[in-house]
């Protein structure tokens, strides 16, 4: 694994509520295995380079919360925390301006609800974005698709699984080509980075991600959590 020849940097999107996670506080902080799930996912990639700059992104109101929980565990990991904005697209842009410091290299952005994110995964994202400019993590599809016309009530055709894939984060670019997408008026298509660098006229290339890169986002995923970590000790 090569994790040395060029700058990395990680922009990490924590700005969940929780809502459908049923839960009184937002979903990043919640515990897995007695720590939060953010102090995870800020894990994982320092295991895999300890000189990536992270930038956590967080709602403007919730950063003393989590400067009192990094205190409360002794999570002492380098991150620096930035506000978001009120869409995933200006969190981004506002993660990107903390590395006005830096010209070139590889940005990774990353939900901070994937904590189970890998080395090998990470170093695919990486080099792939080093190679060509962009790679999003992505993974085929296991269930049958559908596709529904006429609204509720329309018509089903089935479709070919094989033509389509399930996206997750990382994505991963070269750090000028993000900032200049990220130069353009926001859009309701911008649902995620890819279709930010896509807009902008740049060839995304996907790497194979995992099942087990979830996104924590309902109750049963905090199950599935707690069963991978006790799979992985």
């Amino acid at each position: 694994m090569s994790v040395t020849d060029f700058k990395k940097y990680a922009i990490i999107v924590a700005g969940g509520s929780g809502s459908r996670m049923q839960a009184a506080m937002p979903k990043q902080y919640l515990p897995i295995a007695g720590e939060p799930v953010l102090m995870h996912t800020i894990r994982k990639f320092a295991d895999y380079d300890a000189a990536i700059d992270v930038v956590v992104v967080l709602p403007a109101h919730e950063i003393e919360a989590w400067q009192g929980l990094c205190a409360e565990h002794g999570f002492v990991l380098p991150h620096q925390i930035v506000a978001g904005g009120d869409t995933r697209f200006q969190s981004v842009q506002n993660g990107l301006a903390a590395l006005f410091h830096a010209d070139e290299g590889v940005v990774a952005v990353h939900d901070g609800v994937r904590p189970f994110v890998d080395a090998a995964i990470l170093d695919s994202a990486y080099q792939m974005a080093h190679a060509e400019g962009s790679a999003v993590v992505a993974v085929s599809l296991k269930d049958s698709l559908r596709k529904v016309t006429g609204g509720k009530g329309g018509k089903s055709k089935a479709v070919d699984r094989s033509a389509f894939r399930l996206v997750q984060t990382p994505q991963c670019f070269r750090l000028p080509l993000l900032r200049r997408a990220y130069e353009q008026e926001e859009i309701p298509l911008f649902t995620d980075d890819a279709s930010v660098v896509e807009r902008f006229g740049h060839r995304i290339h996907l790497v194979e991600g995992n099942y087990r890169n979830i996104k924590l986002t309902t109750p049963e995923d905090l199950v599935l959590a707690e069963a991978f970590l006790r799979k992985l000790k």
